[in-house]
């Protein structure tokens, strides 16, 4: 299979700022992945769901509400229940850096800081991407 890597890019909760998120969609998408923007004041449920129709690769949550202890753990279990196994959850924002150890430790894959370089994040998810899927 030789198609783009295909990430979801959410924003979820009450958090209304969204253009990091849309810089992000748009470098993604200059890096040559297939992006989907959910848009702002999504929930948990709806960005999986999303993620499931979309067969995505890689879902990227845009988080600077401080919910992001909320959030993640709760995307990550609904991940697992429906077997999403071999789908990153990824992400980045206004994240303590021992509450991205944390979330790291349940699964959540690497998360970036405001000002990080939008090619470390594309890297990063075309890398895993190849590590992770059969492709």
């Amino acid at each position: 299979m030789n198609r783009p890597v295909r990430v979801l890019v959410a924003k979820v909760g009450l958090d209304g700022h969204d253009r990091g998120a849309k810089v992000i969609a748009t470098a993604l998408r200059d890096a040559g992945m297939e992006v989907i923007y959910t848009g702002l004041r999504q929930t948990a449920e709806m960005v999986v769901n999303a993620a499931l129709q979309e067969d995505v690769d890689a879902i990227g949550i845009s988080i600077l509400s401080g919910a992001h202890m909320t959030v993640f753990p709760k995307v990550i279990d609904m991940m697992k229940e429906k077997g999403m196994n071999d789908v990153l959850l990824t992400g980045g924002g206004i994240i303590p850096e021992d509450d991205m150890h944390k979330l790291n430790e349940l699964g959540v894959g690497k998360l970036f800081a405001p000002g990080t370089a939008t090619s470390e994040i594309s890297d990063y998810i075309k890398g895993w991407v190849k590590d992770h899927r059969n492709f």
